[in-house]
């Protein structure tokens, strides 16, 4: 009897301990739900862009955790010339190595494609040792935080290289490049206002707790690059694209490649003989070349702004508010406009990515005047925000010039030096930003000069370019 009543009371404490857990557990998976049919939505599964696009919110959600560590504790703790003085030297030293290989990393993805998940993989967890490596001189601000810290941001910069190199193996049917890039950017952006909150959450426990978090997320991503596709590491089909142009040929059009069998020996001569000609700028177009030159002016400001303002309003921040306050008007400025980049940039499909390229370099450098002649509280958060927003859009619209005028065969490698070009540029503009004064007038005028600087040597090339029109477009 009393084994029967307890065996009875027992079925309804056993539903409602399910019922209670499928309660709890039911807000997670529904979202992990969500979230897979989002990202995997219009074929992005089936082809592996789902993937690509959860891995590149993870990238987003880690290095956000960084940074608000780093923006929380070190950045505060220490004067600003001995931390301006710390940084420039870090910077030159870690990123010194990346800008003398630069050169060589899209020749390496060429020779050595079979290792894109791989490098991915290895920059995710080379980011989770770095973090546990900085959480230890948080909160001390040792000196071996600044050259963690700096490593993580090769690692981040290494990581876009190659992500760019995979996109168009991963391309669903009927899927336009410009697109496809606008997903992934809009989950790296979602993912960094999500894990923001969090990551600041975690700074109320202790300093060290970001990085940790931070430490886990790096770890799950190095596990998720090896979950893509195989054909990521696929090289069938692909051959090398050279942005180096020979002397006087700045001008010649994209040709197309004529595919020719070549015997074992004797290679280049039969090429010749065939008339095929190796994929270099005549492949790659005065288009695309103008529009790295817009990009790089875009990259060379977002990396000044970045190390002058950080620096700049610690020191003098906007009126009536904190340091901390200051620099998060003018990063929520800039997020937002990359956001509404990206989503403009997916709304035009790229359509004449040459004239929205130089409208928007000349709408950056109007801005940047205005900034440096009326400089106060909203200038730099509206200068802040359409760095954002331009930066967004014209590298996706670069991205549409190098689908239509790269032949597939050469596109991953010309996205992979592309790539390495506008890191390139990114460093040189931070470099500018610590050295310069702590003036902001100066500053705006010279995020101005960077500016006029891209528009004289992109903006007429691409309006001739764009009257001219591709006579070969590959635009889906």
């Amino acid at each position: 009897m009393a084994s029967a009543r307890s065996h009875d009371e027992s079925g309804p404490l056993r539903r409602t301990g399910r019922s209670i857990g499928h309660a709890l557990h039911t807000p997670f998976t529904g979202t992990a739900r969500g979230i897979r049919k989002a990202t995997h939505a219009h074929g992005a599964g089936e082809s592996g862009l789902g993937k690509l696009i959860e891995l590149h919110a993870v990238n987003g959600a880690g290095d956000v955790m960084i940074t608000v560590a780093l923006a929380s504790t070190v950045f505060f703790s220490v004067p600003t010339d001995q931390a301006r003085g710390r940084v420039a030297l870090y910077l030159a030293v870690t990123m010194a190595p990346f800008i003398l290989l630069a050169p060589v990393i899209g020749p390496l993805l060429d020779h050595l494609p079979h290792g894109r998940r791989a490098a991915m993989a290895g920059s995710m967890l080379a980011r989770a040792a770095l973090a546990l490596t900085m959480s230890g001189a948080v909160a001390t601000g040792g000196l071996e935080l600044y050259p963690a810290a700096l490593g993580v941001l090769v690692c981040s910069k290494a990581y876009g290289v190659v992500r760019s190199a995979v996109v168009p193996r991963l391309l669903p049917p009927r899927f336009s490049l410009v697109k496809a890039n606008s997903r992934v950017t809009l989950a790296g952006l979602l993912a960094t206002g999500a894990a923001a909150p969090i990551g600041a959450g975690l700074q109320t426990i202790g300093p060290p707790w970001p990085l940790y978090g931070a430490c886990a997320i790096f770890v799950g991503g190095g596990v998720l690059a090896f979950t893509l596709p195989p054909k990521v590491d696929s090289a069938k089909g692909e051959r090398k694209a050279h942005l180096v142009p020979p002397h006087g040929e700045a001008a010649v059009r994209p040709e197309p490649l004529r595919k020719t069998a070549a015997p074992r020996t004797g290679k280049k001569q039969a090429k010749e003989r065939n008339g095929e000609k190796r994929p270099g700028l005549r492949s790659v177009g005065p288009s695309v070349l103008h529009g790295l030159q817009a990009n790089a002016s875009h990259r060379a400001l977002s990396g000044f702004l970045i190390f002058f303002l950080a620096f700049l309003l610690r020191e003098h921040p906007l009126a009536g508010q904190s340091a901390a306050i200051s620099l998060g008007i003018v990063g929520v400025a800039a997020g937002v406009g990359n956001a509404l980049g990206t989503a403009v940039g997916s709304w035009l499909r790229a359509r004449g990515p040459e004239i929205i390229i130089a409208s928007v370099l000349g709408l950056a450098l109007g801005v940047a005047v205005l900034a440096a002649v009326f400089f106060s509280t909203v200038m730099v958060a509206a200068l802040a925000a359409m760095a954002g927003f331009t930066q967004a859009l014209s590298k996706l619209s670069l991205d549409a010039m190098i689908q239509r005028d790269v032949p597939e065969e050469v596109r991953t490698s010309a996205f992979a030096r592309s790539e390495t070009l506008l890191q390139m540029a990114w460093v040189a503009g931070g470099a500018i930003g610590i050295a310069l004064p702590l003036n902001g007038v100066l500053g705006m005028s010279v995020a101005a000069g960077i500016l006029a600087l891209g528009a004289a040597a992109s903006v007429r090339g691409l309006l001739g370019a764009a009257r001219r029109g591709s006579p070969h477009p590959r635009v889906a």
